[in-house]
């Protein structure tokens, strides 16, 4: 009975941690767009030509200035790649615009994205897809150990949550027609002296694969790889709703049809 009840209280506390980690970093979309309305994906559904053109922005966001970036400028180009790849394989939009995210800030620092969207209507694209990338990490002493258990070491873990929040604007009407979010968490293990290189400093994927180890090229650049690997994530399962949430849409029109 006791095994029984303290395998209930872990199962809870693992319950607990990981709805907590749903909620950081807190969504950020709003500081950017208005999104009064449900978005409308079946407007997809009512082009005749697609796939149809779009542009593409990341917009990183950093609510405390004092924190790291986000994303080192190299690894968030390498991501809208990646974006844009997925977005032309999961929807019936080509991303043939990535439109700069300079001078755009979020509305409690009197900025919105009214720029970039009379930039895409002179480009005469049919939609801006807006990603706003952003991410919160904490870091904590703890006992890191060489091998097995047979060395103690003092160090740091570094836990990076990270966001990408997407948004699908109709240039026409101004209204989103899809709206998702990925979500990533990683951490990163390093002794308080570097050196220890065959096992430290570590980045694993938390919470569904801790055992997969990633080990960053250098010390000093442990902390971007860090956050490299948590969007990488983000931008899998990001990539993942757009898809279900596209053929969903697909599925819903082609039963509406069958009993029409």
């Amino acid at each position: 009975m006791r095994n029984l009840v303290r395998g209930a209280s872990l199962l809870t506390l693992c319950v607990i941690v990981v709805a907590c980690a749903n909620a950081v970093p807190p969504s950020r979309m709003n500081q950017y767009l208005t999104l009064d309305e449900p978005p409308a994906p079946d407007s997809l559904l009512k082009t005749e030509q697609p796939p149809l053109k779009a542009g593409l922005v990341l917009v990183p966001d950093q609510v405390d200035q004092t924190a790291p970036a986000v994303l080192p400028e190299e690894a968030l180009v390498r991501l809208g790649d990646t974006l844009k790849q997925d977005i032309a394989r999961v929807l019936p939009v080509t991303i043939t615009e990535v439109l700069s995210a300079e001078g755009v800030r979020p509305r409690d620092q009197g900025g919105d994205l009214s720029r970039l969207v009379d930039l895409a209507k002179s480009k005469e694209l049919d939609y801006l897809a807006v990603v706003v990338v952003s991410s919160t990490e904490q870091e904590y002493p703890v006992t890191l150990f060489l091998g097995a258990t047979t060395h103690a070491q003092p160090g740091y873990r570094r836990d990076n949550w990270s966001l990408l929040e997407f948004a699908l604007l109709d240039m026409k009407s101004g209204k989103a027609v899809m709206q998702a979010e990925g979500r990533g968490w990683a951490t990163l293990d390093r002794p308080t002296a570097p050196g220890i290189n065959q096992w430290y400093p570590v980045v694993y994927l938390r919470p569904q694969d801790p055992e997969r180890r990633i080990w960053p090229p250098t010390y000093e650049g442990a902390p971007n790889t860090l956050r490299v690997v948590s969007f990488e994530q983000a931008e899998k399962r990001l990539a993942l709703k757009l898809q279900n949430s596209w053929l969903g849409q697909l599925e819903a029109d082609a039963a509406a049809r069958r009993s029409s």
